[in-house]
């Protein structure tokens, strides 16, 4: 049985399949990949607030007649734990253990969202909540955004590329640093530059010193662009980066060394306000994007937010697309291996 927790668990070729699926979606074309999700139920379970998440992949299973049961963690329903060997007197009431294979029982697919706690980095890296999952489920397990990776985020990013950009291998793909109110983790980047490197683009990293990605993800890049006949290149010059880009994904994420410290990262966010993405960071062709929520003003100017050259929306819609590619694909599998 395969998840889809992690891209660093396919291969390039395997995600481009993804992509490839995803455009027959958005089509129409995808007439027996649609078929593998009627009547099927997908499980989400968030630990975190949704907007697009939730409301994309209800629309994908809705769309092609399956059917989506959304809990709340800590809302409507009991407040979760991963850990094992821990005498349970906290506010959790129950256990992954029990509660991951009950709901598989229940449906076909589970798809569970959990944020980085921002105390401990290396905990975050190790994505402890979603691997709990992966465990002790039964049935296919999908990454709503975890600690460390966003994977659906980053094939709806590669696929706005390739289809605003006219293709995505070869082009200038630009992930840049952009303040912040808060810390928050590093999932959104980790997967736009694994994403794009994986579909070989020429992918540079923006940012100011001390907010550098993890060790992992830079290596993995790295491997994947050259492997594809691309570039790979880390900066702090922000505005030499954007120049020539044929897409600048801007996403703010914390630094390192303050996780735990909320008043040194506010204040390391005030040494680099001028950071925050505006037109001129754009060229006449640049595609600008995101993947929301974004605060105005603080991460991205108005002007940039507004100009015709911001694809944000599309970038959302996409989100639908790729998971429905997903879901089908791994109901597929499942299917095969159940035969096999």
């Amino acid at each position: 049985m395969r998840h889809f927790i992690s891209m660093f668990d396919w291969t390039p070729a395997e995600l481009a399949e993804l992509i490839a699926l995803a455009r027959r979606f958005k089509s129409g074309r995808a007439t027996a990949e649609v078929e593998r999700l009627a009547g099927r139920i997908l499980t989400m379970v968030f630990f975190n607030p949704s907007l697009r998440t939730r409301t994309s992949f209800e629309a994908a299973m809705l769309r092609y007649g399956g059917h989506a049961i959304t809990l709340s963690v800590g809302g409507d329903t009991w407040q979760l734990e991963h850990r094992d060997g821990l005498v349970m007197d906290g506010p959790a009431a129950e256990h992954v253990r029990e509660a991951v294979p009950v709901l598989c029982r229940y449906g076909d697919l589970l798809a569970v969202r959990t944020f980085a706690g921002l105390k401990d980095a290396a905990e975050d890296a190790a994505d402890p909540v979603i691997r709990a999952f992966g465990r002790f489920a039964t049935q296919p397990v999908i990454n709503m955004e975890s600690a460390f990776e966003h994977p659906c985020q980053g094939l709806a990013d590669w696929l706005t590329v390739e289809e605003k950009c006219g293709g995505v291998r070869g082009k200038r793909f630009v992930v840049t640093w952009a303040p912040q109110v808060k810390g928050l983790p590093m999932a959104v980047p980790n997967s736009a530059v694994l994403s794009l490197a994986a579909a070989g683009a020429h992918v540079t990293l923006a940012h100011p010193p001390g907010y550098e990605l993890g060790p992992r993800v830079l290596e993995q890049a790295r491997a994947w662009c050259r492997a594809g006949g691309a570039a790979f290149a880390v900066t702090d010059d922000q505005q030499a980066a954007c120049r020539g880009a044929d897409a600048v994904y801007v996403k703010s994420w914390g630094r390192p060394a303050l996780y735990g410290k909320p008043d040194a990262q506010r204040e390391s966010f005030a040494q680099h306000r001028d950071w925050m993405v505006t037109p001129g960071h754009l060229g006449p062709k640049t595609i600008l994007m995101h993947c929301l929520p974004v605060r105005r003003n603080v991460v991205i100017a108005d002007a940039a937010l507004d100009d015709p050259r911001c694809v944000v929306v599309d970038q959302a819609e996409n989100r639908m697309w790729v998971q429905a590619a997903v879901l089908s694909t791994l109901v597929g599998d499942a299917a095969g291996a159940a035969r096999s």
